[in-house]
């Protein structure tokens, strides 16, 4: 499998949202929950598909900006990472991040990879200093990623959302820049 990774175009999106839905159908499958959705319910809203358009063709210093990267093996979209805008207009300074990986392609360094590209563009960009993420706390396989390529956990919030009869548990991480923010 040689995988390569690049930035999305708007041109990419109904691909990615094709590939959103069917990884999406792997919530708690064969493991613990990765999005917080109901297992049987579990793919991805059409109302957020416009922030996808919304964010690629927005400017950096733009309100809800978004910028992604597709995983792909030949034409076959196995990974995806973002990075977007806090919606708090005072931390313009930190990003979200998002990520996800095909159980296809999973345990053989995709996941790293994907971080890398996306730290280095972050890292490239004048004015940030943070990205942030969320990550249900059951998902140790993710939390575990996160640690190993240098995130700090900020934050736990215990029984966070009810999902399938289930109380989850939602943890914070935070990985500082090498650029800060001026």
């Amino acid at each position: 499998m040689h995988i390569a990774i690049r930035p999305a175009l708007p041109a990419d999106l109904t691909s990615f949202f094709a590939y959103l839905n069917e990884h999406l159908k792997d919530n708690g499958r064969d493991g613990p929950l990765f999005q917080p959705m109901p297992r049987a319910c579990s793919q991805f809203p059409v109302e957020k598909q416009a922030s996808f358009y919304h964010g690629l063709a927005t400017p950096l210093d733009g309100t809800g900006w978004r910028r992604l990267w597709l995983a792909m093996d030949g034409e076959r979209i196995v990974g995806h990472i973002d990075l977007r805008a806090r919606p708090e207009g005072a931390a313009r300074h930190r990003m979200l991040l998002g990520m996800g990986v095909d159980r296809a392609a999973r345990r053989c360094g995709l996941g790293m990879r994907l971080l890398q590209t996306a730290t280095e563009w972050a890292n490239a960009q004048p004015g940030f200093g943070w990205i942030d993420l969320e990550v249900l706390s059951v998902n140790e396989p993710a939390r575990a990623l996160y640690r190993k390529f240098g995130f700090v956990q900020t934050g736990e919030i215990d029984d966070m959302f009810r999902i399938d009869g289930e109380g989850l548990g939602y943890t914070f991480m935070a990985l500082r820049l090498h650029r800060q923010a001026g």
